[in-house]
């Protein structure tokens, strides 16, 4: 007779099983925290207890039918804990005397076969694996479980929840507390082409607007370039309604806007301007004479 996995460990698979199985379709640990999960785990440890009685039944049934020798075999095999079995069972090689006794009456060039059974942790491992690959998925075809958009969405959502509670408790920038980072150029000139393209074109060479790369401005409010641009940009121009104020509109905010100015900056002032000749707008106004940042 074999002896029999102990029900504490079946207990403790079980319980692992339907963790896996309630991560799936929740996909959250809340599950933890839920009656029902802590109910399914004593629901199904109460089975496992019903199931483990049944089989010390038909084992105490098979012990009585066993010869002296069979007994007294089987009880110092039940002695040995159930750990040391699951070792000896997935490592331990067997004696010369066992090999006799599985090895197969067929072999090649003077090797022979043995009937060996597969360990029994593979086993295991073989069945978890196809278990797993089932309910996984039926948790991907019927659930939102491991479908990328799905993930991307809700990561999305968190994020902009996240950035929305962040602006709600800093202080909103002004044209006063504005300063150039070369770190929001980048973002600057994605707004910058959403806004403003249309009218400067992408590169800021100009179009309807005037060329923002040279050195020739019609308005010239502030001292400093940068905050000209955010002036300009929140204000508007007093001599072109083209130029709209997109910050007192409420089309872009001040930290929107003081990117915008950091991008203006950079082609201004940080690359060469873009000459009538290579397809700029040609200087408008005056020429400026700006102090440094």
């Amino acid at each position: 007779m074999k002896q029999r996995t102990p029900v504490v460990v079946n207990i403790l698979i079980i319980t692992g099983l339907l963790i896996v199985f309630y991560y799936l379709f929740v996909q959250s640990y809340s599950f933890l925290a839920s009656p029902y999960f802590w109910g399914t785990v004593v629901i199904s440890a109460i089975l496992a207890y019903i199931h483990s009685s049944i089989g010390d039944l038909i084992e105490n049934n098979k012990f009585k039918k066993l010869s002296p020798e069979e007994k007294a075999a089987y009880l110092a095999e039940k002695k040995v804990p159930f750990l040391r079995r699951m070792y000896d069972a997935a490592f331990k090689k067997q004696s010369e005397t066992e090999e006799k006794d599985i090895l197969i009456d067929h072999g090649f060039d003077g090797i022979m076969e043995l009937d060996n059974q597969l360990p029994k942790w593979w086993v295991g491992l073989f069945y978890f694996g196809t278990a797993f690959c089932i309910v996984y998925i039926a948790a991907y075809s019927f659930t939102d479980f491991a479908h990328p958009l799905s993930e991307y969405e809700q990561e999305y959502k968190e994020q902009m929840a996240s950035i929305a509670e962040y602006e709600k408790s800093q202080p909103p920038v002004t044209i006063e507390t504005a300063k150039y980072s070369a770190d929001n150029i980048a973002d600057g000139k994605e707004l910058f082409k959403t806004n403003c393209a249309s009218c400067h074109k992408e590169d800021g060479s100009g179009g309807i607007g005037p060329n923002l790369t040279d050195n020739y401005w019609i308005n010239q409010p502030e001292k400093t370039l940068f905050k000209t641009v955010f002036h300009m940009d929140w204000n508007g121009s007093p001599t072109n309604p083209a130029m709209r104020a997109f910050g007192k509109n409420g089309e872009v905010s001040g930290a929107e806007i003081e990117k915008i100015a950091a991008y203006v900056y950079h082609i201004n002032q940080e690359q060469p301007p873009v000459t009538q000749a290579q397809g700029g707008a040609a200087p408008q106004g005056t020429e400026a004479h700006w102090e440094k940042e």
